[in-house]
């Protein structure tokens, strides 16, 4: 292997010697496993790099890391690929999927988590300890990517943001400079690490706090989609009255006829709340009368579970377990009006057409520990909202994702007034231009992360994804 091809410099076919001492796999597009290792999650965007390196240690990151900033070429990193919105379609691709060791030092309450590990992973290896971790809806996500976003767990109002409990990272810089990190070493890259994805660094490990828990209540209170507005409009009078350790969201969900979504609710339309509840279970049982009296339940799943069953855990939401194509979008709202409601039932509700293509429209009640000031500073930028509206659709031809972009902007632009104008960088979806990239941040964060991405990152090889452009450009 002695050359590469690089769209971008179509004049370049620089040596490749330097990657010689990378102990995971360099691809070419005409090697053999290359497919599977470009390949993520979610198959909407489909990749197509001059270059996959697949890093097996920290050493591997830096090799390829180094080589990029010789070479100027751009360089994208996948885990999971579950965040996947964008597709790369020349440079470099790191895969950090080999990398998932997980150590748990269990006297200090944390976990060192490789920069390719799962939350399963991590809750695996908590487990005998009685600890957990910040989690999202799915175990299947990777931590890393994940966290750089924030990271909105499914316990957030009670314990507040995944990236809230980091206590370090080590990154890799575009530089090829491999960095310690924390509040007190490097702080402003700790800032930019901490919700302002992955603009600044490769990383290839993060430790965090871990939580002294080990069993939740949790599931799911399914009513047929006709009786999504009685169920809403409870749901919404509910929420405000709830205390921190009750987490819900309300999801209209539109399922299709697939084998991979089990009966009875494959094909049809459901209204849903799901919940998770950290106190006394017999009191959380209590606490969710006013939902279940609102509508006729079909299915009630909310039960005591084991917080380390990540098969449990990631019931409480149902999504998919196996890779789709897929397409998202959220929006940050600043309250939730008996009109926001309205809004709502009208555009995704049981009035919209039949081939409405978003198969999932969730609220996610936010506030409680999700409102709390870091206690060291961070790019997060939805402290200040009440409730996420989110949407996912599955994207199979190019006509689907027309009707998908089309539903979706016309379900953002009409809730738009009880927004606060943002949206979280992890949930966003396939970033726009720039002003639409700006959304995930206030303006005062994005101008700082810009003037960060101008000192680590001046010549922006880092530029797929949700990124920003050096403040220097």
């Amino acid at each position: 292997m002695t050359t590469a091809r690089h769209t971008h410099h179509p004049h370049d076919t620089p040596d490749l010697f330097a990657l010689s001492d990378i102990l995971g796999p360099v691809l070419r597009p005409t090697d053999d496993g290359y497919a599977d290792e470009v390949t993520g999650f979610n198959l909407a965007a489909r990749h197509i790099p001059d270059l996959v390196v697949g890093a097996t240690t920290p050493g591997d990151i830096v090799a390829a890391m180094r080589w990029a900033a010789t070479t100027n070429t751009p360089v994208a990193v996948q885990g999971t690929g579950h965040g996947a919105n964008f597709p790369i379609d020349n440079g470099l691709l790191i895969n950090t999927s080999r990398m998932t060791d997980v150590h748990i030092n269990a006297s200090d309450r944390t976990a060192t988590i490789a920069a390719g590990a799962k939350w399963r992973h991590v809750l695996e290896a908590a487990a005998p300890y009685g600890l957990a971790a910040l989690n999202g809806s799915s175990t299947d996500a990777g931590v890393i990517g994940y966290t750089l976003g924030g990271g909105l767990p499914i316990l957030g109002r009670t314990y507040g943001y995944a990236s809230d409990l980091v206590r370090s990272f080590q990154v890799v810089t575009p530089d090829g400079t491999l960095r310690e990190t924390d509040a007190t070493h490097e702080p402003e890259l700790f800032w930019a690490l901490r919700g302002g994805k992955g603009n600044v660094g490769v990383v290839t490990s993060l430790v965090t706090e871990l939580i002294p828990l080990s069993r939740i209540l949790g599931g799911g209170i399914y009513c047929a989609g006709d009786h999504a507005e009685p169920l809403l409009r409870a749901w919404a009078d509910w929420t405000p009255t709830v205390p921190t350790q009750m987490c819900s969201a309300f999801t209209l969900l539109r399922l299709p006829p697939l084998p991979a979504i089990p009966e009875p609710l494959r094909g049809r339309f459901w209204a849903r709340v799901a919940i998770t509840w950290t106190g006394a279970p017999a009191d959380g049982q209590r606490l969710l009368d006013p939902v279940r009296s609102a509508a006729p339940v079909v299915f009630d799943t909310v039960d005591e579970m084991d917080y380390t069953d990540c098969t449990a855990v990631d019931s409480i939401y149902a999504e998919p377990q196996d890779p789709l194509p897929a397409r998202e979008s959220c929006a940050l709202l600043a309250d939730l009006p008996p009109e926001a409601v309205d809004t709502l039932l009208a555009r995704s509700g049981p009035a919209a057409p039949p081939d409405y293509p978003l198969l999932i429209v969730e609220l996610r009640h936010m506030g409680g520990a999700l409102a709390r000031p870091a206690a060291t500073e961070d790019a997060i930028c939805a402290r200040d909202a009440s409730h996420l509206l989110e949407t996912v659709a599955v994207v199979p031809t190019p006509e689907a994702a027309e009707a998908v972009e089309a539903a979706t902007a016309a379900l953002n632009t009409a809730m738009a007034p009880y927004g606060t104008g943002r949206s979280m960088v992890n949930i966003h979806g396939r970033p726009g231009n720039e002003s639409d990239r700006a959304r995930a941040w206030t303006p005062e964060v994005y101008t700082r992360l810009r003037q960060d991405k101008s000192t680590y990152d001046p010549k922006n090889l880092l530029r797929y994804g949700h990124t920003v452009t050096p403040a220097s450009a």
